[in-house]
C-alpha cells in the first residue's frame, strides 16, 4: 500500500465553488468547496493534484468577479492556489474574459500550467513535459488542450493566442520523454474529450479535431494514462491499454487514478463530492460572494409576461417567450431584421420581479452579439442544421434527438429564430425538414438578404454551422448578452408584449 501512486484530477469545474445554486439557494453537491473535502481525505505524500481547465468561467460569482472587479486576482484563482494544485491545463472556456484575466489566473494561482501545444507571443507556454518522482518511480506528465478554440472565442480574447495540433503534440512529447527520460509512467493531461465511441469505434461527433482523446489512445502506444475532460462525462475504465478518466461539469466530480508499480495495477475511479463546504478553504474570498449576492438582488424591473422556464423540453418545443424577449432586445439593440438564440441548459426564466440573479442563472454564457448578412438559401441552411435538434421517439413524441445528448449534452446548439415564421417537419429527412418560411407572411426567397443577429459563439461557426463563419459580417456589439439585458430592463421598467408563436415543431 505504501507503494501506491495518487493521482487526483477536477476539471470543467467552471467557476463553481460553493456547494448551492445561485438560481434559488438549493444545496448543491458542487464546487471546490466541496471537493477540497474529498481530496484531502485521499491526499498523501504519494499524491499528485491537477486541474485540467475550464476553471474560470461559469458561475455568476465569476460573472461578477471579471466585470466588477477585473484587476484583482479571481475567487477561483484565490481558491485553487489555496487547495494546492501540483500542475494545471488550460481549457477553451479559460479564455472567454480574455488574455489579461487569463495570464492573472495563471501567474497568481500557485501551480504552473504544463499546457504544450498552447502557445502565447509565439512561444509554448507549458513544458514540452514534467517529471515527478513518486514513490521511487518516475512519472511524465504532458498537458495539451484542445486545438479547436478559437473557432469559438472571440478573436480579441486570442491575440497573442495560438493553439498547436493536440494529437500531434503529445505523441511528439511522448516520443521525447520516452528517449531523455525514460520514465516508468506516461500521463497525458488532455482538455478534449473522445471523438468516437469507446466500445464500437463509431465517431460520436463530426471528426473536425475539437476532441481526440480516441485518436490519442488508439496510436500513441507508450501512453499510461489518459486525463480527459471538456465534454462534461462521467467515465473512466481502460481502452487499447491506456487508462482513461473524464469528470461532469461544475465540481460534482473528482477523478483518481491508484498506480500499483508492484503489481502493475492501476485503477481509475470518479468519486462523487458530499457537498459539504470546506469553510477554512472560502473564508478568504466569502466578502465578494457576499458583494456578488447583493448584486444577484438588484431588482432590474418587472414583467408582465410568463418568462418563467419550468419545462425545458416544452420551452423549445414550442419556443417560451423568454425566447421571444430575448432575441426582441438583439434585434432592438443592433437594429437586426432577425436574431436567434438558444435556451441554455438549466435556464431558470424570470421571475415577475426581473433580479440581476434572473439574467445570470438564464443567459450563463458570456457571449456578445455579432450581425450577419445572410441570403434566404444560408438562412434555411441555417435552419435545417437547428431542426436536426428533433427526432420522433419510440412513443411517437417528438424529443431531443439522441445526437445532442450523447457524448455531450448540446441543447445550446438548438436556436429559435424571431423575425420570420417557420415550421419543422420532423419525420423528413434531416435537410429536408423546412417545410414553411416565410417572412411576415410571405415566401422567403433563396436570393433575399436579411441582417441576422446571433451570439458570437454562432457566429465562428460554433457548434458545427458550418454555413455562418462565410457570410459577411455587418456589426460587433462587445457588450455581453447579460449586460445587454440588464440595461434593457432598466431602461423599460416593465416587460411587456404580444406573445409571438411563429415557430411550429410538428411529426
Amino acid at each position: 500500500m505504501n507503494n501506491r501512486i495518487r493521482i487526483l484530477v477536477t476539471s470543467d469545474v467552471h467557476g463553481s465553488i460553493y456547494p448551492y445554486s445561485y438560481a434559488d439557494g438549493s444545496a448543491q453537491k458542487q464546487g471546490f468547496a466541496q471537493l477540497h473535502n474529498l481530496i484531502e481525505a485521499l491526499r498523501d505524500e504519494n499524491t499528485l493534484l491537477l486541474d485540467n481547465g475550464d476553471s474560470l468561467e461559469g458561475s455568476p460569482l465569476s460573472y461578477f468577479h471579471y466585470h466588477k472587479h477585473p484587476g484583482d486576482t479571481a475567487p477561483v484563482t484565490t481558491i485553487m492556489h489555496d487547495m494546492g494544485y501540483d500542475y494545471i491545463n488550460v481549457g477553451n472556456h479559460d479564455f472567454n474574459y480574455g488574455e489579461n484575466a487569463l495570464m492573472m489566473h495563471l501567474q497568481n494561482v500557485g501551480a504552473p500550467c504544463i499546457t504544450s501545444n498552447y502557445l502565447f507571443h509565439g512561444k509554448p507556454y507549458g513544458p514540452n513535459f514534467v517529471i515527478r518522482e513518486i514513490g521511487g518511480k518516475k512519472l511524465a506528465i504532458i498537458g495539451v488542450t484542445t486545438q479547436y478554440t478559437p473557432h469559438w472565442e472571440t478573436p480579441s480574447h486570442l491575440k497573442h493566442s495560438r493553439f498547436e495540433d493536440a494529437f500531434e503534440t503529445l505523441k511528439k512529447n511522448v516520443e521525447l520523454v520516452k528517449k531523455l527520460e525514460k520514465p516508468d509512467y506516461i500521463i497525458a493531461l488532455y482538455h478534449g474529450g473522445f471523438e468516437r465511441d469507446l466500445k464500437a469505434g463509431y465517431p460520436t461527433e463530426e471528426l473536425n479535431g475539437e476532441n481526440e482523446g480516441y485518436q490519442m489512445m488508439s496510436m500513441i502506444p507508450d501512453l499510461d494514462v489518459l486525463l480527459a475532460g471538456h465534454q462534461h462525462n462521467s467515465r473512466c475504465g481502460t481502452f487499447n491499454n491506456v487508462i482513461y478518466t473524464e469528470t461532469a461539469a461544475n465540481g460534482t466530480e473528482l477523478a483518481c487514478v491508484d498506480i500499483y508499480p508492484d503489481t502493475g495495477v492501476i485503477e481509475p475511479r470518479i468519486l462523487a463530492g458530499e457537498g459539504t463546504e470546506a469553510l477554512e478553504l472560502t473564508k478568504h474570498i466569502q466578502a465578494e460572494e457576499d458583494e456578488c449576492q447583493v448584486w444577484l438582488d438588484q431588482t432590474l424591473g418587472t414583467t408582465k409576461i410568463d418568462l418563467k422556464v419550468t419545462d425545458e423540453n416544452d420551452a423549445r418545443l414550442h419556443k417560451t417567450q423568454l425566447i421571444t424577449f430575448l432575441n426582441h432586445v438583439q434585434m432592438e439593440v443592433t437594429g437586426a431584421d432577425i436574431a436567434a438564440t438558444a435556451l441554455f441548459l438549466n435556464a431558470t426564466g424570470f421571475d415577475r420581479v426581473i433580479t440581476m440573479r434572473n439574467l445570470v442563472s438564464t443567459y450563463v454564457y458570456p457571449n456578445t452579439l455579432v450581425v450577419k448578412r445572410m441570403t434566404g438559401a444560408i438562412l434555411k441552411q441555417y435552419l435545417e442544421k437547428n431542426a436536426e435538434f428533433w427526432s420522433i421517439h419510440a412513443d411517437g413524441s417528438i424529443g431531443v434527438d439522441p445526437s445532442h445528448d450523447y457524448p455531450t449534452p448540446q441543447h445550446y446548439n438548438y436556436d429559435m429564430m424571431d423575425g420570420i415564421e417557420y415550421i419543422i417537419k420532423v419525420s423528413r429527412p434531416v435537410g429536408q425538414r423546412i417545410v414553411s418560411l416565410t417572412r411576415n407572411g410571405e415566401i422567403i426567397r433563396d436570393d433575399q438578404e436579411f441582417n441576422v443577429c446571433i451570439n458570437n459563439y454562432r457566429a465562428s461557426g460554433g457548434g458545427n454551422f458550418s454555413m455562418i463563419p462565410a457570410c459577411p459580417a455587418v456589426s460587433v456589439n462587445l457588450s455581453s448578452m447579460v449586460e445587454l439585458l440588464a440595461d434593457y430592463i432598466s431602461a423599460h421598467q416593465i416587460i411587456d408584449f404580444e406573445p409571438v408563436n411563429n415557430i411550429t415543431v410538428i411529426k
